[in-house]
């Protein structure tokens, strides 16, 4: 039994690692993350943007289901066409339910190219399921079923584990996660399984979640900080290697107020010489290599 975090994985700086050489002379990789959820409109709404009328909480939420509802029946396309402009698959972290209740986005992405990662099965927290094993497997033989193929990548709704979803995860043949924030390279984490089990640095600063939903920037913000992320990281690259994500949800960044910062974010990088635009499977598979 593995009882806490730090039990996963020894403390490693950065500047004390074995050089890590990216293919063809890149200096840094940059994967994106589109969120696509299914939120259950008989529950409490996942995250809201109005305040219930006078204080009396309401179900159904339509108003809320709504905001949301609005990035998977259009704010994906809109970020589909922007993806396709600038040459990016993004890894799709979804739901399960996603190939009942919007399979169309699932076509599209598959046609594309895209990465399937699991994203539980509903938009719900991982510490509050009764039984954490059967709702990881049925996302996992939801997504081979329809791609053929089962999931490597799996972010948990929230980001949120127990000290027992990694082993879980493992167990369903996942091997990397994007649910700890917390270096510029992938790290292996212990599991009790004794297979591999990599994390793929994911973002919570260059996020939409955090910056619109949580601290309510303007919409400049995405872009500016996303740019000057991907500028300090850049030049770090210059002597180690690094790995920047950018995690966006259709019903955030698919709106039309936002649009165009998110083309400049991916304006600016794809400007940039030795930058390689991944999926986080070929980020995992590549640090396999460097081992």
């Amino acid at each position: 039994m593995i009882d806490t975090p730090r039990e996963r994985l020894p403390y490693s700086a950065i500047i004390d690692r074995p050089k890590l050489t990216l293919p063809d002379g890149a200096r840094m990789a940059v994967w994106t993350i589109m969120n696509v959820e299914h939120w259950d409109s008989t529950k409490a709404q996942p995250r809201t943007i109005l305040p219930p009328p006078m204080g009396q909480p309401l179900l159904p939420d339509v108003p809320n289901w709504s905001w949301h509802e609005y990035g998977n029946r259009v704010g994906f396309w809109r970020l589909n066409d922007m993806f396709k402009n600038y040459g990016v698959k993004p890894t799709l972290a979804m739901n399960g339910m996603i190939l009942q209740t919007y399979p169309r986005i699932a076509e599209t992405a598959l046609e594309g190219g895209w990465e399937f990662m699991g994203h539980g099965y509903n938009q719900g927290p991982m510490h509050k399921l009764d039984d954490q094993r059967e709702h990881i497997q049925s996302t996992v033989e939801a997504i081979k079923d329809f791609t053929g193929k089962g999931p490597v990548g799996w972010e948990s709704p929230g980001l949120t584990e127990t000290m027992e979803t990694l082993d879980l995860l493992s167990e369903a043949g996942i091997e990397y996660v994007a649910d700890w924030p917390l270096d510029d390279q992938p790290v292996e984490l212990k599991t009790t399984t004794g297979k591999q089990m990599f994390s793929v640095p994911y973002p919570v600063e260059t996020n939409d979640i955090t910056m619109m939903a949580l601290q309510q920037h303007s919409s400049e913000e995405f872009a500016k900080r996303c740019i000057d992320h991907f500028d300090r990281l850049y030049d770090d690259s210059a002597d180690i290697t690094r790995i920047m994500g950018i995690s966006m949800h259709t019903y955030i960044s698919g709106v039309p107020h936002r649009s165009k910062y998110v083309e400049q974010v991916y304006e600016h990088i794809t400007s940039k010489p030795d930058v390689l635009i991944w999926t986080g499977e070929q980020v995992m598979e590549w640090y396999k290599t460097q081992l």
